[in-house]
Parts: C-alpha cells; structure tokens; sequence
C-alpha cells in the first residue's frame, strides 16, 4: 500500500515531512513535488533502494538518474570540484530547474544511478517541499520522474497515483508542479585550445545542452557570455551507445495512443495537415484528438480538442503539456495529431518533449 501525505507547498511544516524522510532514509521510494515536475526519490547511496526506482517505473538501466541534493555544500561530497564556469551557472540558476553533469567521485553513489558513467547529474530543486524532505532524509536523492516508464511525466499527483500507486512506498502531494517540464540537462567539457594559442596550454570550454528544460539557451548564453553553447540537437546524435543524460535515448512522455507531430512555416497549411490526418483517421474508425493551443482550438474536428496553453506564453504550454497528453488518455483516443510550435525560448525544451512523444514520427505541411 503506498501511503499518501498531504503537505502545504507555500509554508511546509517540517514535521509534515518525518515520515516521508524516514522511508527514503530506510531505502524505500517516496514521490515527492518539484519546481519541474514530481519526483520519484531514493537514496541515492543505496542500491537496493535505487534498483526500486526501476522496478516501478520500468525504466531500463542504462539510462542514468539525477541527484537532488538540498545543500550546495552536497556538491563538493559527490562530485569534482566544479570549473569556475559552473559555478557562475550554480550561481545562477541553483535552486532551480538546471541539472548539472560532472565527474563523480569514486564510490559516493550507487553504479545504478550513474549508469557505469563518470559523471552524474546534480540538481538542486527550488521547490520547499522538495529541499525539506531532501534535508530530512540526511542523504543524496536519485529522483527520475514519478511515471512509469516512456510516459507523460507527472505534474499532478493524480498522475502519481495512476502510474504507481502501489509500486512505491509514499507519495508526497505537494499541489501542482510549476515549470512542467524537467530540468534542463548541460555539461561543461573543457579542452586545450588547439592551433596557434596551443603553445599556451590555454583552456577552452563549451557548455553541452543535454536535455532542454526549463532554463533555455538565451539564459545559459547570458550566464556564461564567453563560453560556446551547443544545443541538444548536437548532443542526442551522440547518444545511441550510452546516454549521458535522462531523456536522451528512449521514447519519452508518450500517450497511449498514436501521435504525430505536424510542423511547417505557414500556420495555415498546419491546420489543414492536422485535420486531414484527424479525417482519415476518424475514416479509419479511430477515435481522434488534436493537441493544440489556445489560439488555435475552434479550427479543430476532432473528438477531442485539447489547448495545452497559448503559444504567445509558451510557460502555459510547459505548464500544461503532460496533462494535456494524459487527457488523452482517459479519453480513449487512438489517434492524436499535435500542432507544432516555435522553438525560440522555452519551444525548444516544448517541441523536445513532442518529438519524443510523437515517437520521432513527425510530418511536414
């Protein structure tokens, strides 16, 4: 039986959360809330506890997990002294939504949450809830999404509960999550310069955006200004042998039903693409649904017209995106067709998330 605590996210009352605390630090799994999304928590120290972190989501094991730590003190424990250009990111961006990749220290972690890497990803979360629970604990926490394997992650703790009740040890609820999309995923990799400033030994380093999320590339480029920024694209071609980062080799945040992702320059010819799908479909026998935004959702046919935000404020997209996916669901629909959108700002993270939703299956109008 997974047992269910109640907690005010604006003032958390520490004792709210000893109990919570107690199973995590006795190797049990508890879901808790973020600023991104909810969290599926283990000691990250504890092997046995981490291996349940897999077993409940039925996530394979060569697909690394992210730490939360409460305390940035946390870092120096787990990880290699940081270059200065992270720690002018950490300055930035911690707490909150930017997971860091560095070079873990030998033995401070369970192999499973590494994923026989050298590196790990380190994160601290800017949600009370979280940095409480995480402090009482008294230990690192891996924490993947609170799903089950390959679908929408969970943004409300209904979505918990549908996908794991039962399969862990306590759900934490915390209300709605904020950002809606997980963290943003980079690592720094710093060389020698190469031809003529060789001779100097000079170090140059370029940051990696493993995963986009909830801080996006403008932010990273106006934190680091002399240091290159590479987008995930770069990165997720690199990632058919082993992911440096979750969200990088497997299908992610899929509905149950069949998707496609319907993109194109002229907004016009994307309706007509996305309703010409939804009419074969329907044609086909399936129940249809289009995933689209506010502006947009009276041009629609279909069962279900679901607005997962307005593209002229893209943070209700992210915000409503897995819940849309899910709405789905519940319906029953077999077909979606989704609209695309902008990839400037937060779209990048946003059309991430559909593609991988749409299972790479992607059409041009």
């Amino acid at each position: 039986m997974t047992k269910l605590w109640h907690v005010n996210a604006e003032q958390p009352q520490p004792e709210s959360l000893q109990e919570a605390a107690a199973l995590l630090a006795a190797g049990k799994t508890v879901a808790f809330p973020t600023e991104t999304v909810y969290g599926l928590g283990a000691d990250a120290r504890n092997t046995e506890a981490v291996r349940s972190i897999f077993e409940a989501k039925g996530r394979p094991s060569d697909n690394p997990l992210i730490v939360h730590i409460a305390d940035r003190s946390q870092l120096e424990v787990l990880a290699a002294p940081p270059a200065e250009a992270v720690s002018r990111l950490l300055d930035a961006f911690w707490p909150g939504p930017l997971t860091m990749v560095l070079p873990v220290r030998p033995g401070v972690l369970s192999p499973l949450v590494t994923a026989g890497l050298s590196t790990v990803g380190l994160r601290m979360p800017d949600h009370p809830v979280a940095l409480q629970l995480i402090a009482a604990a008294g230990c690192p926490v891996a924490a993947p999404s609170a799903n089950r394997s390959g679908r929408p992650s969970p943004t409300l703790v209904s979505h918990v509960q549908e996908d794991l009740e039962g399969r862990i040890a306590g759900i934490v609820d915390g209300g709605p999550t904020g950002v809606g999309l997980e963290s943003t995923v980079v690592e720094y990799v710093e060389t020698v310069a190469s031809g003529s400033a060789s001779a100097s030994g000079a170090i140059q380093g370029v940051l990696h955006i493993l995963r986009p999320g909830g801080i996006t590339a403008a932010q990273l480029r106006a934190a680091l200004p002399d240091v290159p920024v590479l987008g995930a694209a770069e990165a997720e071609s690199e990632a058919a042998e082993a992911p440096r980062a979750p969200g990088m080799k497997y299908a992610h945040y899929a509905p149950r039903g069949a998707m496609v992702l319907v993109q194109g320059d002229a907004p016009e010819r994307v309706l007509a693409r996305i309703q010409r799908e939804l009419d074969q479909a329907r044609s086909r026998g399936e129940r249809t649904g289009v995933l689209t935004y506010g502006e947009h959702a009276a041009a629609y046919r279909a069962d279900r017209v679901v607005a997962c935000g307005r593209l002229s404020d893209l943070e209700s997209v992210a915000q409503g995106l897995y819940a849309a996916l899910r709405e789905f669901d519940e319906a029953g629909i077999g077909f979606i067709a989704a609209e695309a959108c902008p990839e400037d700002g937060l779209g990048a993270a946003i059309m991430n998330r559909l593609r991988k939703a749409a299972g790479g299956n992607i059409l041009e109008a």
